[in-house]
């Protein structure tokens, strides 16, 4: 059994081009039937997609990494060249091994971050609905979480991290002298987005707004905090109110265009407005940034904030990518066992077989009134007969290289002494 990845990351593809392999969790089982049906032989697969990386996952008969790379340039409109140049591949123990780090916020940009574990969960249970997960990338993924909780209980990877969100209060708080005077407005009602008004909250900002496609989900978070909930239509009427807007959403195309951005700096008398723009695909059109009045940062912008908390924290690593190497290992052993369950079962079959004729045999001897010692004596040679007759049959083969092969397999197999 083969087991294959690839994909792409904040380190390896610019976020324009990881918004064109974002993937939303309803389009997982559609996109793994359309990648499996392009493969020879209908592979396992998984799909990871969030704001930093599109993964797949793959375990078959034989590696086809060219064909699924080939496939997923082919999904997100670029040429295989291109896409290529900005991925990453990996077969078996490698496939493995960045699993687990992924799984342990090893591969993150904020080191030691627990949502991707939460995002890897939720892609395993998508790819298990879907039917395109087995035993191996079941075990693979089961055994990834189990890496990952032992990092997280054994190490000090997590301490002292800084979140993107977190990340976002510091920026602000560079622009604005003092935040409990800022009206701040979140777009989107996600699980990014909570994790945000919630450090902006602890600052006490002078009031936030929630705006969400569905009011119902936005009006859940806002009463969290205390927050006016309005409707996504309403945006480009109101943002000129805000002072701050932090907005991660799972829109394939801007919400907050050009226009809309200049309209609201005039009516603000230009006033200075601080963006975040946590989506993938962008929310906030690109051309936003160019605006003066506007400080606009993205995903990747936010990586050099983030990284601050990084240094100190290497000793952890260590001990971190120890306990993933013993992950893999522990993963390999059990593929390698898995190539033998066919022959384990054939001989399990064929053993039974004999076992069932020779109980067969005695039972009628007995049945005549045959003596039971003669009848043990003649099921246990019955046995022996039949379990070493391929043996001597090879023995006695007129080709001697492959006796001397016989011969060498025999002795390993039935004179070896027992310790």
């Amino acid at each position: 059994m083969a087991v294959w990845a690839l994909g792409i990351n904040h380190t390896t593809a610019p976020l324009d081009m990881r918004g064109r392999f974002a993937f939303a969790i309803d389009q997982v089982a559609p996109t793994l039937h359309a990648l499996r049906e392009s493969l020879s032989r209908r592979p396992e697969a998984a799909l990871i997609s969030t704001c930093n990386r599109t993964e797949i996952y793959c375990a078959g008969e034989k590696p086809e990494l060219e064909h699924t790379l080939d496939w997923l340039a082919h999904s997100g409109g670029v040429a295989p060249s291109l896409l290529r140049a900005h991925a990453y591949t990996m077969q078996d123990g490698m496939a493995a091994r960045h699993a687990f780090r992924v799984a342990s916020g090893l591969d993150s940009m904020v080191l030691g971050e627990p949502q991707i574990l939460g995002q890897i969960k939720d892609a395993v249970r998508a790819a298990e609905s879907a039917g395109a997960l087995g035993t191996t990338l079941s075990q693979l993924f089961q055994r990834s979480f189990a890496v990952a909780k032992e990092v997280r209980t054994s190490t000090e990877i997590g301490a002292h991290s800084i979140s993107m969100a977190a990340a976002g209060v510091r920026l602000a708080g560079q622009l604005f002298e003092d935040l409990t005077r800022v009206k701040v407005l979140f777009v989107g009602a996600g699980e990014m987005i909570e994790l945000c008004a919630t450090h902006f909250a602890a600052k006490n900002p002078k009031s936030m707004a929630i705006a969400n496609r569905t009011l119902e989900r936005g009006e859940k978070l806002a009463s969290r905090f205390g927050a006016e909930v309005m409707r996504l239509g309403d945006l480009p009427d109101r943002l000129h109110e805000f002072d701050a807007v932090v907005s991660c959403t799972a829109s394939t195309l801007p919400i907050i265009g050009l226009g809309a951005v200049e309209r609201a700096l005039k009516r603000r008398k230009h006033r200075p407005m601080f963006m975040i723009d946590l989506a993938v695909p962008r929310d906030i059109e690109v051309e936003v940034k160019a605006l003066e009045d506007i400080y606009l940062y993205t995903v990747d912008d936010l990586a050099g904030v983030v990284q601050t908390a990084q240094a100190n924290r290497q000793a952890a690593v260590a001990q971190a990518e120890a306990i993933v190497d013993a992950g893999v290992q522990s993963f390999m052993h059990w593929v390698d066992q898995r190539g033998s369950v066919p022959l384990i079962q054939q001989l399990n079959a064929q053993a039974d077989e004999w076992r069932a004729a020779e109980l067969n045999r005695a039972r009628k001897l007995l049945a005549k009134g045959e003596d039971v010692e003669a009848v043990l004596e003649a099921l246990s040679r019955g046995l022996t007969q039949k379990m070493l007759h391929g043996a001597m049959a090879e023995l006695r083969a007129g080709d001697t290289l492959a006796r001397e092969r016989a011969s060498s397999a025999i002795q390993h197999f039935f004179l070896r002494k027992e310790r």
